[in-house]
């Protein structure tokens, strides 16, 4: 009978297949004696019999699908041969199928073209289906598709493989949004463990014109500084057309509604979608634009998208700040309060944000400032107190500067007068003048000008005067009897001679009241001091009386003058010693001072005479000793001068008679006794002779001391 043996294809080398001498009928180690062995029919059997067991062995691989193909069942048909005797056996050896061979797809890529938007859902594209080499089980093979919302797979199955297997459209495709599905078709057989083998569907959409170009942002903001240059690219625009082909040319227009003025301002390359600047931007005209642009494709028909370009300018510092005075109220009274409102003032700069936030103050900084009203409005008002006497007028500047950078500056010049209110009286120069006026002075002769000064204006300052009541003497007569002042020049006038024995001070207090409303004044002290002018020249006065003198032998004649010959009578005795009195010359000088200084000189007789005469004291002595010689009578002639420039004099005669000492004694009882009856007479006279010499020292003293102090007044206040 034929031996049957199975064995799995890929069985190691060396696997007992079976033990084919004992299935033979042979013995133990018969096998090798008889020479067991198979013979070759033309292919390798990749089995051969062991020599010692006699057992049939693998000694090669087996592949089932290398030796029989996909035929079923896989049958090697064997010759085996022994000797003595021969013989031949038929040995039939299956290779039974494992499941080693994975499903294999002719390609790992096929490409499929599909239309989108004409290509309905539920339209079937066939595919080529995966070939196994393994049989039966191992061979039947299952399909399966990777996840996709728009494709299914359809297909058939027998026992074999599948018949017809396709690719089902469950979803309109769309190019824009997916332009390639990439799907991967696996095969699985039904060998334990199964085996896969995978196809890759790469899947091209064909375009449509079903997409308009879309821009990426439905609306553009574009930054753009005012002043920039022109040519100045804003902004690319950029358009995308999910189509492609013709259908993805887009060009790119301006929209409907774009205004000429934005037109004439941007210009756009239908080509790149640049807008260009073609105008000047100016962010005080416009400070925002904006700017509808299309893209358009070139399908047909032409679709198209949308978009708005905002483009916001950006302001530059590029205007200064502007300063104007809106209300000016000038001039502003000196004395007006502090916080009085002197002119309001509109600062506006044209740019926006830190370059339009303005800064102002004043300079200099006082005495105004700024306060802030409002926005962008300012009040210049009074921070100190005026005085127009001191600064009249005011030149204030109010400075602006804005938050630019850098910062533009502005300045705007403010005029404002002070004017003028009566709150300053008149104020002379001097509170005490003094004056030196000379007697004798020409009545409307000038003696001093005064001066007042009013620094206020117009009325308020112009002073008049006038001599304030005062007076002098005992019986007050009043100075304006003396005086008088020019009401606008001021200027200090006599109405009369003066006359320094009369007046030698007069102090009055000249008043200057200026045109003000209420009208102020001041006062200053006017010393008048008379000069004194050597105008009177030296008066005799009738002898005091007679007496005993110093040495008792002459009396001094108590003598009358004469009442036409003005000679005065004296008598001396012979032998009288040398210095004598013998009378003595009393004479007063109205005057004052070196003018009132009198001084005696014996005029005749000329050379060395008998008498003499005191230089100061007008006492005539006797120059030697008296003699019979010297005649009965000497006639004297003196000379009284003072020391005025020029010099004045009076002369008095005096005559000597000379006698006995008894005819003296005689003489001097009968002049006794005429000095006593003269005495009697004239004692009012004589008390009042007296007293005027005591008065004339005193008055010498007198204004000889306030001349100094004059002097050294005058001076001091010079100096």
């Amino acid at each position: 009978g034929q031996v049957r043996y199975s064995v799995p294809e890929e069985a190691k080398a060396g696997t007992v297949v079976g033990r084919l001498a004992q299935d033979l009928g042979l013995e133990a180690g018969e096998a090798e004696a008889r020479r067991l062995r198979l013979v070759a029919q033309g292919r390798r059997a990749s089995v051969e019999v062991s020599g010692a067991s006699g057992a049939l062995v693998v000694s090669s691989r087996l592949d089932r699908e290398e030796l029989c193909g996909k035929s079923a069942p896989c049958a090697l048909r064997l010759e085996v041969l022994v000797e003595r005797p021969l013989r031949v056996f038929h040995v039939e050896l299956e290779v039974t199928d494992i499941n080693d061979n994975a499903p294999i797809f002719r390609v790992t890529e096929e490409g499929l073209n599909i239309a989108e938007l004409t290509t309905l859902p539920g339209s079937r594209f066939p595919l080529e289906g995966a070939s196994d080499a393994d049989i039966g089980a191992n061979a039947q093979l299952t399909y399966r598709l990777s996840p996709s919302e728009h494709f299914s797979l359809g297909h058939q199955e027998n026992n074999e493989q599948s018949a017809t297997l396709s690719l089902v459209l469950t979803k309109s495709l769309d190019r824009e949004t997916i332009p390639v599905h990439r799907l991967v078709l696996t095969a699985t057989d039904g060998g334990r463990p199964s085996l896969t083998g995978t196809m890759e569907l790469v899947i091209s959409v064909l375009d449509a014109n079903d997409n308009a170009p879309q821009f990426n942002q439905s609306v553009y903001k574009v930054k753009l500084l005012e002043g920039s240059e022109l040519g100045t690219r804003l902004i690319t625009l950029s358009a995308t057309d999910v189509d492609e082909g013709i259908n993805s040319d887009i060009i790119y227009l301006y929209g409907r509604h774009v205004t000429e003025e934005v037109k004439e301002m941007f210009s756009i390359d239908e080509n790149k979608g640049e807008i260009i600047l073609q105008g000047k931007l100016d962010y005080e005209e416009m400070d925002s634009y904006e700017i509808t642009v299309e893209a358009r494709d070139k399908g047909s028909p032409p679709l198209s998208g949308h978009c708005k370009v905002l483009v916001e300018v950006l302001d530059v510092n590029d205007n200064a700040p502007e300063v104007s005075v809106t209300s000016l109220s000038v001039p502003v009274p000196e004395d007006a309060s502090v916080g009085t409102v002197v002119a309001l003032l509109s600062v506006s700069d044209r740019d926006s944000g830190a370059n339009g936030r303005v800064r102002c103050w004043v300079w200099p900084a006082s005495p105004f400032g700024l306060e802030a009203t409002f926005s962008g409005s300012y009040s210049l008002v009074l921070r100190e107190a005026l005085d127009r006497e001191r600064v009249s007028e005011y030149e204030v500047e109010v400075r602006a500067e804005d938050g630019g950078a850098p910062p533009l500056r502005a300045r705007r010049g403010v005029r404002v007068p002070v004017s003028d209110v009566n709150d300053n009286a008149p104020a002379f120069a001097q509170a005490v003048y003094t004056v030196l006026a000379r007697e004798n002075n020409a009545a409307g002769a000038e003696l001093a000008r005064l001066w007042a000064r009013d620094p206020d204006e117009a009325g308020n300052g112009r002073v008049s005067y006038s001599v304030a009541e005062g007076g002098v003497g005992g019986g007050w007569r009043p100075a304006s009897s003396y005086v008088s002042v020019d009401a606008e020049s001021g200027r200090l006038w006599a109405l009369q001679p003066l006359d320094f024995e009369e007046l030698q001070v007069l102090q009055f207090e000249v008043r200057a009241v200026d045109a003000g409303e209420p009208p102020l004044c001041g006062n200053a002290t006017v010393q008048l001091f008379v000069l004194d002018e050597n105008d009177n020249a030296p008066a005799l006065l009738p002898p005091a009386g007679s007496g005993p003198e110093a040495g008792g032998v002459a009396a001094e004649a108590a003598a009358a003058l004469g009442s036409e010959s003005g000679t005065l009578w004296a008598w001396a005795a012979w032998g009288a010693p040398a210095g004598q009195v013998v009378a003595k010359i009393r004479a007063v000088d109205a005057d004052s001072g070196y003018n009132a200084w009198l001084r005696y000189e014996l005029w005749e007789p000329r050379g060395k005479g008998p008498f003499r005469v005191g230089l100061y004291s007008g006492e005539v002595s006797t120059a030697r000793a008296l003699d019979e010689a010297d005649g009965p009578r000497q006639r004297l002639v003196i000379v009284v001068r003072d020391h005025g420039e020029p010099a004045r004099s009076a002369t008095a005669t005096l005559s000597v008679s000379l006698l006995e000492a008894a005819e003296t004694a005689l003489a001097a009882g009968a002049g006794s006794s005429s000095s006593r009856s003269a005495a009697g007479a004239e004692s009012g006279s004589g008390a009042a002779s007296a007293a005027t010499n005591v008065w004339l020292v005193v008055a010498i003293c007198a204004v000889s001391s306030l001349f100094l102090l004059a002097v050294v007044l005058y001076g001091a206040s010079r100096w």
